[in-house]
């Protein structure tokens, strides 16, 4: 029997993520206190399983957000007689709480790196230093300091070429793209230093492959030294060419696994991570593509023999009790509802068939938004956009079948 009287806090700065954390907790009967941004309702914040929750600006001083937590910690604290757990599915946020660690410990109980290296793992060009370091393969990766750097690094290794921020919280955000010409890199290497002021990207090679190729690790690192859970699973489909997993599978790789364990307890990790690879066709090696050190946004597609997933496991951990022991469970499959527009555009240009989208789906245990026992996300989520996005894919759809049919009749 889990003892639940410790509350917990979910700090939500988008993401789609959160609400499969209030309700694989709350099921459970764990208190769970949502702080988002003030003014801002989506399908997350709909959720029954929801305690209570806060709002507030994030683009208020940084201070300003850490006097908020306190007083806000202060507060449950007093209620429930426990510091509150506190968990976050966003980069930001996890810098956040790195950062202030010590003053948000009074209030707070979190995992605890051995070091601060939360940071160093968002950054991608740190995450390249620190996977060399504790030999983990990754894509050939260069941060030029000249267009001298950039054009050494195209010789050598042909387009296309991936190009990342360095670090996502310098500047604005931007996202990763794929390039497939000089000219096109030119032309976005120009647009990033108006944007951030300088050459603030790394290059990576592009390793060739479907998206099939890309392997995920999530994994929950105790605070105990080798107390470690670890699932793997690969993704299927995905929302675009560089975007989140619409729709992903548990499959046993122990490599993955295996070089997962290594680079976090090589930098003293603690926590819950979710980590991307990709399958290297021409060398055989699983390369390490991202780290996001914290909560994954699709840590509900690795819920193991009983249940227990990342989330459970670190609320365990943090308020001392043991976790059960679980397994993977191959086959199951996680989709994120998204991935209906892409699947119909890729049918309307005749590179699926409607029977072989049919076919991925068998197996999904889990969706994203929509659950039996809280309904109000799924219905919110179909209703603010995606469903007019929806409805318009399957009348294109219908009517391209109606064309088609005419002119067969014809």
């Amino acid at each position: 029997m889990i003892d639940t009287r410790v509350p917990v806090v979910e700090v939500c700065r988008g993401g789609s993520g959160d609400v499969a954390i209030a309700r694989t907790l709350g099921r459970l009967g764990i208190p769970v206190h949502l702080v988002a941004q003030e003014g801002v309702w989506t399908p997350v914040t709909s959720s029954r399983y929801w305690t209570d929750k806060a709002s507030w600006d994030f683009s208020r001083p940084e201070e300003d957000c850490l006097a908020f937590l306190l007083d806000f910690g202060a507060k449950l604290e007093a209620e429930h007689g426990a510091r509150a757990v506190l968990l976050t599915t966003a980069d930001w946020v996890a810098i956040f709480i790195e950062r202030h660690s010590r003053l948000l410990q009074e209030r707070f109980v979190f995992p605890k790196p051995v070091r601060p290296v939360i940071h160093a793992l968002v950054n991608k060009w740190d995450m390249h230093l620190l996977a060399n370091e504790h030999g983990v393969p990754t894509p050939a990766t260069e941060r030029p300091a000249s267009r001298a750097d950039v054009d050494t690094f195209v010789e050598s290794r042909g387009f296309p070429v991936v190009m990342k921020p360095a670090d996502p919280f310098v500047g604005p955000r931007r996202s990763p793209k794929i390039i497939h010409s000089r000219e096109q890199l030119l032309d976005a290497l120009d647009r990033e230093e108006a944007v951030a002021g300088s050459l603030s990207v790394v290059l990576q090679e592009y390793i060739p492959g479907g998206v099939d190729s890309v392997w995920m690790c999530n994994g929950y690192f105790a605070r105990q030294a080798g107390d470690t859970l670890t699932f793997t699973g690969k993704k299927l489909r995905q929302t675009s060419p560089t975007g989140v997993a619409s729709l992903a599978i548990c499959l046993p790789n122990e490599t993955v696994a295996a070089q997962t364990r290594r680079l976090m307890d090589g930098v003293g990790y603690r926590g819950c991570v979710g980590i991307g690879w990709r399958y290297d066709s021409r060398d055989g090696l699983y390369k390490l593509l991202d780290v996001n050190a914290r909560v994954s946004g699709i840590f509900r597609l690795f819920a193991g023999t009983n249940e227990m997933d990342v989330v459970r496991a670190c609320y365990l951990d943090l308020t001392d009790q043991p976790i059960p022991e679980t397994t993977l469970r191959p086959g199951r499959k996680w989709m994120l509802e998204d991935d209906v527009v892409p699947s119909l555009a890729a049918i309307r240009s005749g590179r699926l068939s409607l029977t072989d989208w049919l076919r991925s789906l068998r197996g999904v245990r889990e969706l994203q938004w929509f659950a039996a026992d809280d309904p109000r996300p799924g219905l919110m989520w179909f209703r603010d956009g995606f469903g007019i996005h929806l409805r318009s894919a399957l009348g294109r759809l219908g009517r391209r079948g109606e064309g088609s049919a005419s002119r067969a009749g014809g």
